[in-house]
């Protein structure tokens, strides 16, 4: 490991959860440095970021401080042998927590200067991703914990369950040298209300902390800030599906798996949006907690055979204009820059192909359904397109 360019961290001396998490660490040190302590058979020990030793294999050194060292490791290409003792770190990256120490000057304690601090790296990764909030957050979204255990690790973080929360779910589709973890994590870097968590390669979650009146549409206005702003910085695009709020931390494996419908269901029946709420995506979601054979059935009884194939693309796009109009003929015809005439005509053929008069309400309302239930046949027979 290098320490070239590494600054320790700095730990308020406040008892935070993350301070007992530390002192947790600090025992787990201890424990693992006095088993061995008789096969090295050398003074083995670990210091905090301060320089004070936290974990030693002579109980009375425990609490010393070596402040110089903190200079001497800082600018050190490698492990550093200093007072008799050689120096390795605890960490990744930028962000040394801690530093093994071995006594002696020689290979061999330099050798077990960095075996030692393999294993205790390895034991505190463990630790913290057992005591972590995001980790238990994860394991709660993708139902890895059982119920009852959740409620013991919240009290064990100090995580505060009946808080009001809602999980976003974010898909890169064209990431390119973004990294979406870092990128999300970026934006939301509140570790105390947010929690930004990997899912895959390309799915990102986070869970945001809310307040006590909040609506769909703010949750819908910050998924678009963030979609506009990825691909105004970053030239990147996302898609984002948001689940319910929950009151509880145990549903928001709930709220996780109605932000994945959200998705799907946005990526057939409102592909031109990025942004889909459960809340929000009307009878697209009932159609697609349909069956397959149920969905080819009624497509059979409301449709003549082969009727809605021989409708062309200007039919349909007709028929689209139609809808969004409210079924006025007047609006749509002056919409589509074509006679009223012309509009009447083009209805009145479909309701010859179809049996189906879209002027009527209840024919609209069937053909409406059946065109959603025709693209949602066509995602499931090729379900690559849309995901």
């Amino acid at each position: 490991m290098l320490f070239r360019s590494v600054q320790f961290a700095h730990i308020p001396k406040k008892e935070t959860k993350k301070g007992m998490v530390t002192i947790m660490s600090n025992r787990l040190f201890q424990g693992l440095i006095y088993q061995m302590k008789d096969a090295v058979n050398r003074i083995i020990g670990v210091i905090d970021e301060n320089g004070v030793v936290v974990a030693c294999s002579e109980l009375v050194k425990i609490g010393e401080v070596r402040a110089t060292l903190r200079e001497e490791i800082a600018y050190a290409s490698e492990g550093v042998v200093v007072g008799g003792y050689n120096y390795r770190p605890i960490g990744s990256g930028s962000r040394v927590e801690y530093a093994v120490f071995v006594e002696g000057e020689d290979k061999m304690a330099e050798k077990l200067s960095a075996v030692i601090a393999v294993s205790l790296s390895n034991l505190k990764g463990m630790y913290d991703e057992k005591y972590d909030k995001n980790s238990l957050i994860k394991n709660i979204i993708l139902d890895n914990i059982l119920p009852g255990d959740i409620y013991i690790k919240s009290k064990e973080l100090r995580f505060n369950t009946e808080v009001q929360r809602v999980v976003f779910l974010i898909k890169f589709q064209n990431k390119g040298e973004v990294i979406p973890f870092d990128t999300v994590l970026s934006f939301f870097p509140d570790k105390n209300k947010d929690s930004v968590i990997s899912v895959g390669e390309n799915d990102v979650v986070l869970v945001r902390e809310l307040p006590e009146e909040v609506e769909t549409k703010d949750l819908e206005q910050t998924a678009k800030d963030l979609a506009s702003t990825l691909e105004a910085e970053f030239f990147t695009q996302v898609s984002i599906g948001i689940g319910t709020v929950v009151e509880n931390i145990k549903d928001l494996a709930r709220s996780y798996k109605e932000a994945q419908v959200a998705l799907e269901v946005g990526k057939i029946f409102e592909n031109e949006r990025n942004v889909n709420s459960y809340e929000n995506l009307g009878i697209g979601r009932l159609i697609y907690q349909l069956p397959t054979t149920l969905c080819e059935m009624f497509l059979q009884e409301v449709f003549k055979k082969g009727s809605l194939e021989s409708l062309d693309r200007e039919t349909l796009s007709t028929i689209q204009r139609f809808f969004e109009n409210n079924l006025n003929v007047s609006e749509t015809s002056r919409k589509l820059f074509v006679h009223r005439n012309t509009l009447v005509y083009r209805l009145e053929k479909i309701r010859k192909l179809t049996g189906l008069d879209l002027r009527e309400f209840d024919h609209a309302i069937t053909f409406k359904v059946a065109l959603m239930v025709k693209k949602y046949l066509a995602a499931k027979a090729s379900p690559m397109t849309y995901r």
